[in-house]
């Protein structure tokens, strides 16, 4: 055998052993992996940012709540005042704290995707309310309908390392919002079993939607016992203001029995302030105040710290989620989560490239990999968000599931063990060996379960590239995304599907 044919077999069997599938907790990369190596933010500056906020909180207040909500913190404590604004003494919100929900568990309707929210544990997904699809056949955009949402949710449910799915966009072809609020809850779960997020757009819409969803749990008990999806409430409109019908279906979804994201989402220089500091310590005292408000209501409900801050380019005004401040704001308001130990989610991963270019591919990486790193243990908007939230791309998401790769691999960290630091493996190389590690057998063995590959990502070597017909990245990304839903099933039977349309309005296939 020749020296050609020698290394071409042993290429051969490394690609087979690397396309082997591994158990779960053998893979390199997987949910839940343990951050917080990363602190932009001392002890002394987290107490300071704490201390500030109980001082807003005292001194500013919230203003606007609905007669329900000023009901609930005024008979927990909370002060109504002459102005309006309901004021949170110290007291109160430690009381609260200590009542909170901590070590949650977000389901999914197939357990082996259910998320433990619980330290450092870190989860990357998808959310927002794009308005968009990025089209990549014309590179324009488009109005978002049903269908591309269930699409988005059956990608989801076949990439490894999106953990969870939130309503990335709005179905605009769905023109009554009763509809589009049951539409929504359908496309998601009719696409994934893994764990969903969504909004209401009415508060009055909490019911049916409710009804619906006992209905694919199998009946409101089994909901309960393991509610597979959440509540995104957008309960404060930034500055400190609530916002009351938000307020009123948070308050519909608690009692339906529905895990809630207590989301703030002021942007830095616009609806919150310039200092980054600043904006995390309105963020962090407007979710306080929801922290207050649920467990007022119903003491330990599982709810996420959603401190959610943006940026603003300060030349424009405009949104810009894909620099390296929102990079900062998110790490900084994971350490807050840490510091009071609650469940904690923010923004990663969005881009404001209008294509997945260059551009989205920096914004995406260095924003996810800091969230990973600083131990979020929910990065919302990590993959398909372009255009500042405005458009979703579905190939976007697809090559996001490779950057998220890449990302949890680095929150994974180094493994610096005994066998690891050994030098046994170096003199059997260097003393007599062949004088390289490949195919050694502690390499083989390392393969899959120390390093990563990108399924899409390209490590030809120029000439390899040009003999495999010059493959572009994009090209690969919608064939990718094509074969996933040419081969992805609706997540019900075929019976109980018709029964649901043959009650329901329903806009996607």
């Amino acid at each position: 055998m020749n020296k050609l044919a020698r290394r071409s077999g042993g290429r051969a069997a490394r690609v087979a052993l690397r396309n082997a599938p591994l158990a779960e907790d053998l893979r390199p990369v997987r949910a839940g992996l343990t951050g917080g190596q990363y602190k932009p933010l001392s002890e002394t500056d987290v107490l300071r940012i704490h201390a500030a906020a109980l001082d807003a909180l005292e001194q500013i207040g919230l203003s606007q709540a609905p007669p329900s909500g000023v009901d609930i913190m005024t008979g927990a404590g909370a002060i109504l005042g002459d102005d309006g604004r309901i004021r949170f003494p110290r007291a109160l919100v430690e009381d609260m704290l200590a009542k909170a929900a901590r070590n949650i568990t977000l389901h999914g309707r197939d357990p082996k995707y259910d998320l433990q929210l619980t330290g450092t544990n870190v989860h990357f997904g998808t959310a927002g309310a794009a308005v968009h699809v990025v089209d990549l056949e014309t590179n324009t955009y488009r109005d978002s309908t049903a269908q591309d949402l269930h699409d988005a949710a059956k990608i989801t449910h076949a990439l490894d390392n999106v953990h969870f799915f939130q309503r990335a966009m709005v179905a605009r072809d769905v023109t009554d919002n009763l509809e589009l609020d049951l539409n929504t809850i359908y496309a998601c779960t009719a696409g994934t079993t893994k764990h969903i997020g969504t909004s209401f757009s009415e508060p009055d819409h909490v019911a049916p939607g409710l009804d619906l969803l006992y209905r694919l749990a199998g009946g409101e008990d089994a909901f309960r016992a393991r509610p597979f999806m959440s509540n995104s409430n957008c309960f404060v409109v930034p500055p400190m203001k609530f916002a009351e019908e938000s307020c009123i279906a948070m308050e519909h979804c608690i009692r339906g029995g529905m895990p809630i994201l207590l989301l703030s989402a002021g942007q830095a220089g616009a609806t919150a302030p310039a200092p980054i500091a600043l904006a995390i310590v309105q963020a962090v005292a407007e979710c306080l105040a929801g922290v207050v408000y649920v467990n007022a209501m119903a003491p330990g409900h599982p709810a996420v710290f959603g401190t959610w801050p943006f940026v603003s380019d300060l030349r424009t005004g405009a949104m810009s989620g894909g620099s390296a401040e929102q990079a900062l704001l998110t790490a900084g308001c994971a350490q807050m989560h840490r510091f009071y130990d609650l469940p904690g989610g923010a923004a990663a991963g969005i881009s404001d490239a209008k294509l997945p270019d260059m551009q989205a591919g920096w914004e995406q990486g260095i924003t996810n990999v800091l969230a990973g790193l600083s131990g979020l243990n929910m990065a919302y908007e990590a993959v398909g968000m372009h255009a500042s939230l405005l458009g979703f791309c579905l190939e976007s998401l697809v090559l996001g599931d490779d950057i998220l790769g890449q990302v949890l691999r680095c929150v994974r960290g180094i493994d610096v063990t005994e066998d690891s630091t050994s030098i046994e493996a170096m003199k059997a190389v260097c003393l007599g060996g062949p004088g390289h590690y490949l195919g050694s057998e502690q390499t083989l063995k390392l393969m899959q379960t120390e390093y990563i590959y990108p399924t899409l990502g390209n490590r030809m070597s120029p000439k390899e590239w040009n003999e495999a017909g010059r493959p572009e990245l994009i090209a690969q990304a919608i064939a990718r995304k094509n074969k996933i839903l040419a081969e992805a099933q609706i997540q019900f039977d075929p019976d109980f599907d018709a029964a649901i349309r043959a009650d329901y309005n329903i806009y996607f296939k």
